[in-house]
């Protein structure tokens, strides 16, 4: 298949996951829409237990089944449909054309056997090539991602959690693939090494020319490293667009609730207005609208119907019965930023 003519490297449609045991049924993911154009990083923002995480597992076929398990939807990598591939064939496509940086650099690595031995593996799986060659390119991905490639004989367990972090990036990246998904990248480091990890990937990203998924809850983050952005709540996207579009047009009551919940470095006495309520129960969300229980502008419609997309733009689009209704404006919300 000719990859180059396709516009995005990541399409999901329509995705529904679920998790099931014998007496409930946890809804992860309800009918999510996703895009990710060519060279470009996107941002899924949301609370935890929001479907970020399963997003992600979804794109890698590593939902655990049981008790997961993909009710509808499809999700293409370059124009290949992924939701029909058997385990075999998506081990080929794991680390080539797609891979994951998981949250916890900690856990992530095998702590018995040594880091060049851990990215040569992946190497070897995927390219057509001797040990030697692979372990010349893993000392290469080592030095890519600030690490000298003399502690490629080294155990996990040697390394600092930025370390540990670079290490698996070098992994992630050893194979060039076309699609990298970041599950909270940064969690586990101090702020320091936050920044020069982030600053690290943008750069491997522009060298690669890949595409990013970036999962995080970090709106600072997403402000440094992300072309568009898209809002995760109960396993829907209500709102997406542009840095401009979510950071200074802001219209969706949950977008608008998260930025007053960050502190007014402005006004150091102004206090935090957090979102009432909790998440919804994902085992029993309401008819209607996800956020509404929790919504200081919700309509009496807000609890009957699922609201559907409305455009600003090409781009920036909101999921909100506000933006149908000819009884309310903007102006009169003040929405926007």
């Amino acid at each position: 298949m000719n990859t180059d003519k396709i516009e995005n490297t990541l399409e999901i449609k329509d995705l529904k996951v679920e998790y099931r045991t014998k007496n409930l049924s946890v809804k992860a993911l309800n009918g999510l829409n996703l895009k990710i154009k060519r060279g470009t990083t996107l941002g899924l923002v949301g609370e935890t237990g929001a479907g970020k995480t399963t997003t992600g597992l979804s794109i890698m076929g590593l939902i655990p089944v049981p008790p997961g398990k993909v009710i509808n939807g499809s999700i293409h990598l370059n124009g290949e449909e992924l939701l029909n591939k058997n385990e075999k064939q998506m081990r080929r496509i794991r680390g080539k054309k797609v891979s994951m940086i998981f949250q916890d650099p900690m856990t992530s690595l095998n702590p018995v056997i040594t880091i060049e031995d851990q990215i040569s593996e992946v190497i070897k799986t995927h390219e057509k090539t001797s040990s030697g060659e692979a372990k010349k390119k893993a000392c290469e991905m080592l030095e890519l991602v600030g690490i000298s490639s003399s502690r490629g004989k080294e155990y996990p367990h040697q390394f600092s959690g930025g370390m540990k972090q670079r290490v698996v990036i070098a992994i992630a990246l050893a194979c060039n693939p076309k699609l990298l998904i970041a599950d909270e990248p940064t969690t586990a480091l101090d702020v320091t090494i936050q920044a020069q990890v982030l600053e690290m990937m943008k750069e491997l990203r522009q060298k690669y020319e890949m595409s990013m998924l970036m999962i995080t809850h970090d709106l600072g983050i997403v402000a440094e490293v992300c072309d568009m952005v898209s809002i995760i709540y109960a396993g829907s996207i209500i709102e997406h667009g542009n840095l401009v579009d979510i950071f200074d047009k802001t219209r969706h009551p949950y977008t608008i609730g998260l930025f007053n919940s960050l502190p007014n470095m402005g006004d150091r006495t102004a206090k935090l207005k957090p979102i009432k309520g909790l998440m919804p129960d994902p085992s029993d969300l309401p008819k209607g609208c996800a956020f509404y229980p929790r919504c200081e502008y919700s309509m009496d419609i807000c609890a009957k119907e699922l609201p559907k997309a409305v455009y600003r733009n090409k781009e920036h689009f909101v999921c909100c019965h506000l933006y149908n209704s000819e009884n309310i404006s903007e102006g009169v919300l003040g929405f926007g930023r």
